[in-house]
């Protein structure tokens, strides 16, 4: 009798982290620094892969960037070229197998390794078809399906090897490739995720997910991999080339970066995070005036458009909770009880400054509503007199299949539910979301370049198959069972 299997349910957390450089003799140890400044990307495990020219070692674990790696391990990694990866799990659970970078030696064409943000909507149906042909996974993440693509083709010709795989990939994908002596960044024809090139003034190359990571290495910010582009760094400089042709490309850059995901310094799709989000306060404000004592944010994303808020309303910004540094970010805690337990944690209210005011609180999205109403709560216990509830994004009605890891509808408060009823389940006094046309309005381009469909329900890449983020996972548990 076959013995019953199961995979933790679903729960929503980050994308993830990427980072390369080519031409320094610490690259490792500036990886290091830029994954650790790219650690709200993912925090359930961090790798680095490096090559001598010849030869690629790797090193990763299940942890944060600061647990994983030390002085030994990154010693062991020095090499003049290196990729790393934060890690959460967008397609298959949080196994060991799955932290990236993958490194696969022996191949048809020799060594590569391979770190991936995004995901593969076709994943399951390229896996099952590799699967039937007699090929073996080791892992249960769409990531691994790319590295069977590339291995696939008889040609010598990278490019070529490379542009036949990447016909086959359907999602949200940002790679970076590390061949012996070849770096190889590449970004999806809708630059869903963001991907940016910068340079040291010692004149190596460096890509990574956001800038916020070039400026903790001392880059300058060059220019972002275009969507559809591939971008090759070697000892002979940077080239690029374009996989799709110019009517191919189609920008869908997901507007959730701005609202939650990216770091305030960091400039995502060409503009700073910090400043848009101050905008999509203002713009809540002239939406959704009220008369109130203190203008709070719910720490820490919802900071800067609390500060939007403020200015544009008159009322005094102020500070309701102090927060602890040494408890990660709870929405992408792996299960409830520990969002929970991170919420207490992490928040504490300053009852003085709460107590008998009128409080407009802004928080940046609401996903389940959960952890919202926990932090809610907090503040109608310390004696706030009103609490009126302002989110600076619209309702997330629908799932996302790109990289944001809330693939079930039912698990988003907003899917069935009315604002009224999402306010008495918060218990606040009054409850406005930022309307998707004012969120527009606070980014600099106009609705043909943002990916907004887990607000809107509009899915720039077609989704032709139900999607399941663990079944790749269930089906390791059976062929093994």
């Amino acid at each position: 009798m076959r013995a019953q299997t199961s995979v933790s349910q679903p729960s929503v957390k980050h994308h993830c982290g990427l980072f390369g450089i080519h031409g320094d003799p610490q690259a490792a140890w500036l990886t290091f620094l830029a994954l650790h400044a790219q650690q709200h990307r993912g925090q359930e495990a961090a790798g680095i892969c490096s090559t001598d020219g010849q030869q690629i070692k790797r090193y990763a674990a299940p942890g944060l960037v600061t647990e994983v790696f030390s002085e030994r391990t990154l010693a062991n990694l020095e090499n003049p070229t290196a990729i790393g990866h934060v890690r959460y799990s967008t397609t298959g659970a949080s196994h060991k197998t799955n932290n990236q970078p993958f490194l696969i030696q022996n191949n048809q064409f020799g060594a590569v390794a391979i770190a991936h943000n995004g995901n593969l909507i076709n994943a399951d149906l390229l896996r099952k078809k590799f699967e039937e042909a007699g090929a073996v996974f080791t892992t249960t993440s769409d990531t691994e399906v790319i590295v069977h693509l590339l291995a696939q083709p008889s040609d010598d010709n990278l490019e070529r090897r490379l542009i036949w795989m990447l016909d086959h990939l359907q999602g949200a994908y940002c790679l970076l490739l590390l061949f012996p002596e070849t770096l190889v960044a590449i970004r999806d024809p809708y630059g869903i995720r963001p991907l940016c090139i910068g340079r040291t003034k010692d004149g190596a190359y460096t890509v990574a997910s956001e800038t916020c990571a070039l400026d903790r290495v001392g880059a300058e910010y060059l220019r972002d991999v275009e969507p559809g582009e591939m971008v090759f760094i070697d000892r002979d400089g940077l080239r690029s080339r374009k996989f799709v042709t110019e009517s191919a490309v189609t920008p869908a850059h997901c507007i959730f970066e701005q609202v939650y995901f990216a770091d305030p310094a960091s400039n995502v799709f060409g503009e700073n995070v910090h400043l848009v989000r101050k905008r999509m306060g203002a713009e809540l404000a002239r939406e959704a005036p009220i008369e109130a004592d203190a203008v709070v944010p719910i720490p820490t994303c919802a900071v800067c458009p609390a500060l939007g808020y403020a200015r544009e309303s008159g009322i005094p910004f102020e500070r309701g909770y102090t927060t602890s540094h040494y408890v990660g970010r709870s929405f992408i805690m792996p299960d409830q009880v520990n969002r929970d337990l991170a919420v207490k944690m992490k928040l504490n209210v300053i009852e003085d400054n709460v107590r008998g005011r009128r409080l407009v609180v802004v928080e940046d999205s609401v996903v389940r509503g959960t952890t919202t109403r926990g932090k809610i709560g907090a503040l109608r216990e310390a004696g706030a007199s009103e609490i009126h509830l302002r989110v600076a994004s619209a309702p997330i009605r629908h799932p996302c299949y790109y990289g944001i890891d809330f693939p079930d509808p039912a698990k988003l408060i907003a899917n069935d539910r009315s604002v009224d009823e999402i306010r008495d389940y918060l218990g606040v006094d009054s409850l406005h979301y930022l309307s998707l046309e004012g969120m527009l309005r606070a980014v600099k381009h106009d609705d043909g370049h943002y990916c907004t469909a887990c607000f809107s329900g509009k899915y720039p890449v077609p989704v032709t198959h139900q999607f399941d983020k663990y079944s790749l996972d269930r089906r390791q548990l059976v062929m093994f069972d």
